[in-house]
Protein backbone atom coordinates (compact mmCIF):
# COMPACT_ATOMS: atom_id res chain seq x y z
CA UNK A 1 0.00 0.00 0.00
CA UNK A 2 1.22 3.16 -0.61
CA UNK A 3 1.70 5.83 1.60
CA UNK A 4 -0.69 8.20 0.58
CA UNK A 5 -3.14 5.31 0.55
CA UNK A 6 -2.32 4.90 4.27
CA UNK A 7 -2.68 8.26 5.44
CA UNK A 8 -5.95 8.43 3.73
CA UNK A 9 -7.98 5.25 5.02
CA UNK A 10 -5.99 6.09 8.71
CA UNK A 11 -8.02 9.37 8.22
CA UNK A 12 -10.93 8.24 7.98
CA UNK A 13 -10.65 5.45 10.26
CA UNK A 14 -10.35 8.25 12.79
CA UNK A 15 -13.31 9.75 12.03
CA UNK A 16 -15.86 6.76 12.42
CA UNK A 17 -14.26 6.36 15.15
CA UNK A 18 -14.74 9.67 17.05
CA UNK A 19 -18.31 9.73 15.37
CA UNK A 20 -19.29 6.11 17.25
CA UNK A 21 -17.48 7.11 20.96
CA UNK A 22 -20.35 8.81 22.38
CA UNK A 23 -23.16 5.97 21.07
CA UNK A 24 -20.56 3.35 22.20
CA UNK A 25 -19.72 4.23 25.68
CA UNK A 26 -23.34 5.78 26.39
CA UNK A 27 -24.37 1.98 25.50
CA UNK A 28 -21.71 0.23 27.52
CA UNK A 29 -21.32 2.61 30.92
CA UNK A 30 -20.65 -0.17 33.03
CA UNK A 31 -17.97 -1.93 30.81
CA UNK A 32 -16.21 1.31 30.14
CA UNK A 33 -16.83 3.36 33.11
CA UNK A 34 -13.25 5.12 32.81
CA UNK A 35 -13.31 5.59 28.94
CA UNK A 36 -17.43 7.40 29.32
CA UNK A 37 -16.07 9.76 32.38
CA UNK A 38 -13.48 11.80 30.55
CA UNK A 39 -16.35 11.80 27.88
CA UNK A 40 -18.18 13.17 30.20
CA UNK A 41 -15.97 15.69 31.72
CA UNK A 42 -15.02 16.76 27.96
CA UNK A 43 -18.65 17.47 27.15
CA UNK A 44 -19.10 19.71 30.38
CA UNK A 45 -16.06 21.79 29.73
CA UNK A 46 -17.61 22.23 26.27
CA UNK A 47 -20.80 23.19 27.88
CA UNK A 48 -19.30 25.67 30.20
CA UNK A 49 -17.48 26.90 27.90
CA UNK A 50 -20.33 28.11 25.18
CA UNK A 51 -22.33 30.00 28.49
CA UNK A 52 -19.64 31.96 29.09
CA UNK A 53 -19.35 32.96 25.46
CA UNK A 54 -23.08 33.51 24.94
CA UNK A 55 -23.55 36.37 27.29
CA UNK A 56 -21.11 38.54 25.78
CA UNK A 57 -23.06 38.40 22.37
CA UNK A 58 -25.14 41.32 22.07
CA UNK A 59 -27.91 39.51 20.92
CA UNK A 60 -28.08 36.91 24.07
CA UNK A 61 -29.07 39.96 25.96
CA UNK A 62 -27.68 38.12 29.50
CA UNK A 63 -25.08 40.46 30.69
CA UNK A 64 -26.42 43.73 28.49
CA UNK A 65 -27.67 45.85 30.91
CA UNK A 66 -28.88 49.23 29.95
CA UNK A 67 -28.13 52.05 30.85
CA UNK A 68 -31.31 53.78 31.48
CA UNK A 69 -32.91 54.04 35.10
CA UNK A 70 -36.67 54.30 36.12
CA UNK A 71 -38.86 55.92 38.61
CA UNK A 72 -38.98 52.31 40.10
CA UNK A 73 -35.43 51.72 40.02
CA UNK A 74 -33.38 54.92 40.54
CA UNK A 75 -30.08 55.73 40.74
CA UNK A 76 -30.22 56.05 44.61
CA UNK A 77 -30.60 52.30 45.15
CA UNK A 78 -29.14 51.09 42.19
CA UNK A 79 -26.38 53.20 41.05
CA UNK A 80 -24.28 52.40 37.22
CA UNK A 81 -21.18 50.79 38.01
CA UNK A 82 -18.13 53.26 37.61
CA UNK A 83 -20.17 56.51 37.52
CA UNK A 84 -20.11 59.42 39.54
CA UNK A 85 -22.98 58.22 42.10
CA UNK A 86 -21.76 54.77 42.95
CA UNK A 87 -18.02 55.93 43.70
CA UNK A 88 -17.45 56.59 47.81
CA UNK A 89 -17.73 60.32 48.11
CA UNK A 90 -15.51 61.76 50.27
CA UNK A 91 -15.58 63.29 53.94
CA UNK A 92 -15.66 67.42 53.03
CA UNK A 93 -17.51 69.43 54.74
CA UNK A 94 -19.84 71.84 52.76
CA UNK A 95 -17.89 75.63 52.41
CA UNK A 96 -20.49 78.49 53.41
CA UNK A 97 -20.50 81.21 51.06
CA UNK A 98 -19.29 84.42 51.74
CA UNK A 99 -20.63 86.91 49.53
CA UNK A 100 -24.39 87.80 51.07
CA UNK A 101 -26.84 89.83 49.67
CA UNK A 102 -30.33 91.28 51.88
CA UNK A 103 -33.34 91.62 50.32
CA UNK A 104 -35.97 93.22 51.53
CA UNK A 105 -39.63 92.18 50.09
CA UNK A 106 -43.04 94.17 50.43
CA UNK A 107 -46.10 92.91 49.55
CA UNK A 108 -48.94 95.00 49.77
CA UNK A 109 -52.75 94.29 49.55
CA UNK A 110 -55.75 96.59 48.94
CA UNK A 111 -59.28 94.95 48.11
CA UNK A 112 -62.25 96.98 48.13
CA UNK A 113 -64.91 94.67 50.10
CA UNK A 114 -67.70 93.00 48.35
CA UNK A 115 -71.22 92.54 50.31
CA UNK A 116 -71.73 88.97 51.83
CA UNK A 117 -68.63 88.10 50.16
CA UNK A 118 -65.63 87.14 52.69
CA UNK A 119 -62.36 87.57 51.78
CA UNK A 120 -59.20 84.95 51.93
CA UNK A 121 -55.61 85.47 51.29
CA UNK A 122 -52.99 82.83 50.61
CA UNK A 123 -49.87 84.46 50.63
CA UNK A 124 -46.63 81.76 50.21
CA UNK A 125 -43.33 82.53 51.90
CA UNK A 126 -39.69 82.07 51.71
CA UNK A 127 -38.16 79.01 52.75
CA UNK A 128 -38.54 78.63 56.34
CA UNK A 129 -35.39 76.30 56.75
CA UNK A 130 -32.00 77.54 55.81
CA UNK A 131 -29.75 76.61 53.00
CA UNK A 132 -26.33 77.28 51.96
CA UNK A 133 -27.41 79.64 49.93
CA UNK A 134 -30.76 81.37 51.27
CA UNK A 135 -31.86 82.62 54.98
CA UNK A 136 -35.25 84.16 55.59
CA UNK A 137 -34.21 86.71 58.06
CA UNK A 138 -37.48 88.51 59.08
CA UNK A 139 -41.33 88.67 59.03
CA UNK A 140 -43.28 91.77 59.73
CA UNK A 141 -46.82 92.54 59.14
CA UNK A 142 -49.52 94.87 59.51
CA UNK A 143 -53.31 95.79 58.25
CA UNK A 144 -56.62 94.79 59.31
CA UNK A 145 -57.46 90.95 58.80
CA UNK A 146 -59.92 89.57 61.15
CA UNK A 147 -57.63 86.06 61.31
CA UNK A 148 -53.82 86.29 60.53
CA UNK A 149 -51.02 83.07 60.61
CA UNK A 150 -48.26 81.73 59.55
CA UNK A 151 -49.03 78.13 58.57
CA UNK A 152 -46.68 75.11 57.10
CA UNK A 153 -46.89 72.00 55.86
CA UNK A 154 -46.19 69.33 57.93
CA UNK A 155 -43.57 68.25 55.09
CA UNK A 156 -42.13 71.18 55.53
CA UNK A 157 -42.76 72.10 51.78
CA UNK A 158 -44.52 75.25 51.83
CA UNK A 159 -45.15 78.02 54.01
CA UNK A 160 -47.90 80.62 53.59
CA UNK A 161 -49.33 83.38 55.15
CA UNK A 162 -53.37 82.81 56.07
CA UNK A 163 -55.23 85.83 56.61
CA UNK A 164 -59.01 86.53 56.12
CA UNK A 165 -61.57 89.63 56.30
CA UNK A 166 -64.85 89.97 57.48
CA UNK A 167 -67.67 90.86 54.54
CA UNK A 168 -67.57 94.41 55.30
CA UNK A 169 -64.36 95.43 55.56
CA UNK A 170 -61.90 96.55 53.32
CA UNK A 171 -58.67 94.18 52.82
CA UNK A 172 -55.77 95.95 54.02
CA UNK A 173 -51.95 94.16 54.55
CA UNK A 174 -48.50 94.75 54.21
CA UNK A 175 -45.93 92.27 54.56
CA UNK A 176 -42.05 93.15 54.99
CA UNK A 177 -39.35 89.95 54.38
CA UNK A 178 -35.95 89.98 54.60
CA UNK A 179 -33.98 87.70 52.98
CA UNK A 180 -30.57 86.98 52.41
CA UNK A 181 -28.85 84.76 49.65
CA UNK A 182 -25.64 83.92 48.00
CA UNK A 183 -24.82 82.74 44.63
CA UNK A 184 -25.49 78.70 44.58
CA UNK A 185 -22.48 76.54 42.61
CA UNK A 186 -22.85 73.27 41.47
CA UNK A 187 -19.03 72.11 42.04
CA UNK A 188 -18.08 68.65 40.00
CA UNK A 189 -14.78 68.17 42.07
CA UNK A 190 -16.50 68.38 45.20
CA UNK A 191 -18.39 65.82 47.06
CA UNK A 192 -20.01 65.56 50.28
CA UNK A 193 -21.71 62.52 52.60
CA UNK A 194 -24.80 64.06 53.78
CA UNK A 195 -28.05 62.30 51.77
CA UNK A 196 -31.37 63.05 51.41
CA UNK A 197 -33.63 61.35 53.33
CA UNK A 198 -35.55 58.61 51.64
CA UNK A 199 -38.72 59.30 51.87
CA UNK A 200 -37.88 62.93 50.26
CA UNK A 201 -36.23 60.92 47.37
CA UNK A 202 -39.03 58.80 46.82
CA UNK A 203 -41.31 61.88 46.49
CA UNK A 204 -39.33 63.31 44.19
CA UNK A 205 -39.26 60.18 41.50
CA UNK A 206 -42.73 59.74 41.97
CA UNK A 207 -45.54 61.54 39.21
CA UNK A 208 -47.61 64.10 40.25
CA UNK A 209 -50.91 66.04 38.49
CA UNK A 210 -49.15 67.72 35.90
CA UNK A 211 -45.62 66.23 35.68
CA UNK A 212 -45.48 62.26 34.90
CA UNK A 213 -42.65 59.67 35.24
CA UNK A 214 -43.97 56.86 32.74
CA UNK A 215 -45.62 56.36 29.24
CA UNK A 216 -44.57 59.61 27.09
CA UNK A 217 -42.15 61.01 29.03
CA UNK A 218 -40.05 57.68 29.92
CA UNK A 219 -39.95 56.89 26.43
CA UNK A 220 -38.30 60.23 25.98
CA UNK A 221 -36.20 60.33 28.47
CA UNK A 222 -35.11 56.77 27.60
CA UNK A 223 -34.13 57.87 23.87
CA UNK A 224 -31.85 61.16 25.02
CA UNK A 225 -29.86 60.08 27.78
CA UNK A 226 -29.32 56.24 25.51
CA UNK A 227 -26.26 54.28 26.58
CA UNK A 228 -25.30 56.92 28.69
CA UNK A 229 -24.36 55.59 32.32
CA UNK A 230 -23.20 58.30 34.20
CA UNK A 231 -26.01 59.94 36.30
CA UNK A 232 -24.78 63.64 35.86
CA UNK A 233 -24.19 63.11 32.23
CA UNK A 234 -27.59 62.12 31.78
CA UNK A 235 -29.20 65.25 33.31
CA UNK A 236 -26.96 66.78 31.35
CA UNK A 237 -27.95 65.47 28.24
CA UNK A 238 -31.81 66.50 29.27
CA UNK A 239 -30.77 69.29 30.21
CA UNK A 240 -29.20 70.00 26.46
CA UNK A 241 -32.23 68.82 25.20
CA UNK A 242 -34.51 71.08 27.00
CA UNK A 243 -32.75 73.76 26.07
CA UNK A 244 -32.77 72.53 22.31
CA UNK A 245 -36.33 71.86 21.84
CA UNK A 246 -38.41 74.02 23.83
CA UNK A 247 -39.95 77.57 23.07
CA UNK A 248 -40.26 79.89 25.51
CA UNK A 249 -43.86 81.98 25.13
CA UNK A 250 -44.20 85.22 26.89
CA UNK A 251 -47.32 85.71 26.12
CA UNK A 252 -48.22 82.72 28.46
CA UNK A 253 -50.36 84.53 31.78
CA UNK A 254 -48.13 83.83 34.97
CA UNK A 255 -45.36 81.43 34.58
CA UNK A 256 -47.70 78.81 32.76
CA UNK A 257 -49.52 75.70 33.75
CA UNK A 258 -46.45 73.14 33.93
CA UNK A 259 -48.52 70.57 31.87
CA UNK A 260 -46.25 68.34 31.13
CA UNK A 261 -48.80 65.94 29.99
CA UNK A 262 -49.77 67.99 27.59
CA UNK A 263 -46.81 69.11 26.11
CA UNK A 264 -45.98 65.39 25.87
CA UNK A 265 -49.49 64.30 23.88
CA UNK A 266 -49.29 67.23 21.61
CA UNK A 267 -45.53 66.64 21.04
CA UNK A 268 -44.47 70.67 21.20
CA UNK A 269 -42.69 71.28 24.08
CA UNK A 270 -41.89 74.58 25.81
CA UNK A 271 -44.08 77.47 27.34
CA UNK A 272 -43.09 79.65 30.71
CA UNK A 273 -40.88 78.82 33.30
CA UNK A 274 -42.99 76.16 35.03
CA UNK A 275 -43.67 74.49 31.79
CA UNK A 276 -39.72 74.24 30.44
CA UNK A 277 -38.34 73.48 34.16
CA UNK A 278 -41.25 70.85 34.70
CA UNK A 279 -40.33 68.94 31.74
CA UNK A 280 -36.46 68.65 32.66
CA UNK A 281 -38.16 67.09 35.85
CA UNK A 282 -39.99 64.75 34.28
CA UNK A 283 -37.60 63.56 31.98
CA UNK A 284 -35.27 63.18 35.03
CA UNK A 285 -37.94 61.08 37.57
CA UNK A 286 -38.59 59.01 34.26
CA UNK A 287 -34.89 57.54 34.52
CA UNK A 288 -34.89 57.11 38.02
CA UNK A 289 -33.38 60.73 39.12
CA UNK A 290 -34.88 62.24 41.53
CA UNK A 291 -35.68 65.78 40.65
CA UNK A 292 -38.33 69.10 41.63
CA UNK A 293 -39.44 72.47 40.71
CA UNK A 294 -38.45 75.31 43.11
CA UNK A 295 -41.17 78.23 42.50
CA UNK A 296 -39.68 81.45 43.46
CA UNK A 297 -39.47 85.40 43.00
CA UNK A 298 -36.90 87.34 41.21
CA UNK A 299 -35.57 90.66 43.58
CA UNK A 300 -32.83 91.88 42.09
CA UNK A 301 -31.01 92.47 38.85
CA UNK A 302 -29.37 90.43 37.21
CA UNK A 303 -25.41 90.28 36.34
CA UNK A 304 -25.73 87.92 33.47
CA UNK A 305 -28.55 89.22 30.97
CA UNK A 306 -31.00 92.17 31.37
CA UNK A 307 -34.21 90.13 31.40
CA UNK A 308 -33.01 87.33 33.92
CA UNK A 309 -33.74 90.35 36.39
CA UNK A 310 -35.66 92.94 37.52
CA UNK A 311 -35.11 96.36 36.07
CA UNK A 312 -36.34 98.19 39.05
CA UNK A 313 -38.13 97.93 42.28
CA UNK A 314 -41.22 96.61 40.81
CA UNK A 315 -41.59 92.38 41.61
CA UNK A 316 -45.72 92.01 41.03
CA UNK A 317 -44.69 89.62 38.31
CA UNK A 318 -41.09 88.70 38.52
CA UNK A 319 -42.15 85.21 39.89
CA UNK A 320 -40.22 82.52 38.07
CA UNK A 321 -39.67 78.39 38.70
CA UNK A 322 -36.65 76.91 38.54
CA UNK A 323 -35.42 73.31 38.93
CA UNK A 324 -33.10 71.19 40.93
CA UNK A 325 -32.21 67.27 40.54
CA UNK A 326 -30.68 64.72 43.09
CA UNK A 327 -27.15 62.76 42.54
CA UNK A 328 -26.36 60.80 45.52
CA UNK A 329 -22.36 62.05 47.26
CA UNK A 330 -23.60 65.66 45.54
CA UNK A 331 -26.82 66.20 46.54
CA UNK A 332 -29.38 68.58 44.65
CA UNK A 333 -27.51 70.27 41.87
CA UNK A 334 -29.57 73.42 40.48
CA UNK A 335 -30.57 73.76 36.79
CA UNK A 336 -32.30 76.44 34.63
CA UNK A 337 -33.54 75.60 31.22
CA UNK A 338 -36.16 77.97 31.25
CA UNK A 339 -33.88 81.09 31.32
CA UNK A 340 -31.67 80.29 28.51
CA UNK A 341 -34.69 80.25 26.59
CA UNK A 342 -36.03 83.00 28.09
CA UNK A 343 -32.83 84.97 27.23
CA UNK A 344 -32.61 83.47 23.56
CA UNK A 345 -36.25 84.78 23.04
CA UNK A 346 -35.88 88.41 24.85
CA UNK A 347 -32.21 88.86 24.35
CA UNK A 348 -33.19 87.90 20.23
CA UNK A 349 -29.66 85.96 20.60
CA UNK A 350 -28.66 83.43 17.75
CA UNK A 351 -28.00 79.73 18.74
CA UNK A 352 -24.57 80.39 17.79
CA UNK A 353 -23.72 83.42 19.52
CA UNK A 354 -21.13 83.16 22.08
CA UNK A 355 -22.54 84.42 25.12
CA UNK A 356 -25.60 82.29 24.86
CA UNK A 357 -23.30 79.25 24.52
CA UNK A 358 -22.02 80.27 27.94
CA UNK A 359 -25.44 80.79 29.47
CA UNK A 360 -26.35 77.54 28.82
CA UNK A 361 -22.97 76.49 30.51
CA UNK A 362 -23.17 78.28 33.43
CA UNK A 363 -26.76 77.39 34.60
CA UNK A 364 -26.36 73.65 34.42
CA UNK A 365 -25.42 73.73 37.81
CA UNK A 366 -25.79 77.78 39.05
CA UNK A 367 -28.64 79.27 40.63
CA UNK A 368 -27.67 83.52 40.20
CA UNK A 369 -29.12 84.82 43.69
CA UNK A 370 -31.13 87.49 42.40
CA UNK A 371 -33.73 85.44 43.04
CA UNK A 372 -35.76 84.07 46.32
CA UNK A 373 -36.77 80.21 46.52
CA UNK A 374 -40.69 80.02 47.84
CA UNK A 375 -41.54 76.41 48.40
CA UNK A 376 -40.72 73.33 46.19
CA UNK A 377 -44.33 72.00 47.29
CA UNK A 378 -46.75 70.19 44.66
CA UNK A 379 -50.39 68.95 44.22
CA UNK A 380 -51.25 71.80 46.85
CA UNK A 381 -53.84 71.55 49.41
CA UNK A 382 -54.55 75.15 50.57
CA UNK A 383 -56.46 75.72 54.71
CA UNK A 384 -60.08 77.07 53.96
CA UNK A 385 -59.68 75.95 50.33
CA UNK A 386 -61.30 73.75 47.94
CA UNK A 387 -59.31 71.51 45.52
CA UNK A 388 -55.89 71.26 44.43
CA UNK A 389 -53.47 72.96 42.79
CA UNK A 390 -50.25 72.01 40.86
CA UNK A 391 -47.89 74.59 42.96
CA UNK A 392 -48.46 78.06 44.56
CA UNK A 393 -46.49 80.49 43.22
CA UNK A 394 -47.91 84.20 43.59
CA UNK A 395 -50.40 85.43 46.19
CA UNK A 396 -54.06 83.71 45.86
CA UNK A 397 -57.25 85.76 46.54
CA UNK A 398 -60.89 84.98 46.53
CA UNK A 399 -63.93 86.78 47.66
CA UNK A 400 -66.67 84.52 48.29
CA UNK A 401 -66.17 81.77 45.48
CA UNK A 402 -64.82 84.19 42.84
CA UNK A 403 -60.98 83.98 42.07
CA UNK A 404 -59.54 87.30 42.01
CA UNK A 405 -56.44 86.71 38.60
CA UNK A 406 -53.81 88.39 38.78
CA UNK A 407 -53.61 88.34 35.10
CA UNK A 408 -55.43 92.16 34.27
CA UNK A 409 -53.03 94.44 35.84
CA UNK A 410 -55.85 97.28 36.34
CA UNK A 411 -57.35 94.79 38.68
CA UNK A 412 -54.52 92.68 40.36
CA UNK A 413 -55.21 92.65 44.31
CA UNK A 414 -52.23 93.26 45.25
CA UNK A 415 -47.91 94.76 44.39
CA UNK A 416 -45.08 93.58 45.01
CA UNK A 417 -41.55 95.57 45.58
CA UNK A 418 -38.25 94.27 45.95
CA UNK A 419 -35.04 95.94 46.66
CA UNK A 420 -31.62 94.99 47.42
CA UNK A 421 -30.63 96.56 51.26
CA UNK A 422 -28.17 97.14 54.03
CA UNK A 423 -28.64 95.53 57.31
Amino acid sequence: MKRRDFLAAAAALLTVDAIAAPAKSSSNKKKAGSTAKPAATKSKKSTASTSKKKPATRSSGTSYRPAVQSAENSVVDNPPEGTSASRLPPVRPPELPSDWRTFEIVTTINLKAASQARTRLWLPLPFAQDTLYQRTLSHAWQGNPLNAAMRRQPDGELEILFCDWRPEDDASLRLTTHVTTADRHFDVTRRTVAPERDDILRRYLQSSRHIPNEGLSRQLGERIVGRIKDPVAQAKAIYDWVVENSIYDPTLPGCGTGDINKQLINGRYGGRSADINGMFVSLCRSIGIPARTVQGLRVGRSRLFQSLGLRGDEATRAQHVRAEFYIPGYGWIPVDPSDVRRAMSREVLSDTDSRLISLKRVLFGVWEMNWIALNIGSDVRLPDHNGVLPFLLHPRMTQGNQLLSDENPATTPYTISARQVEL
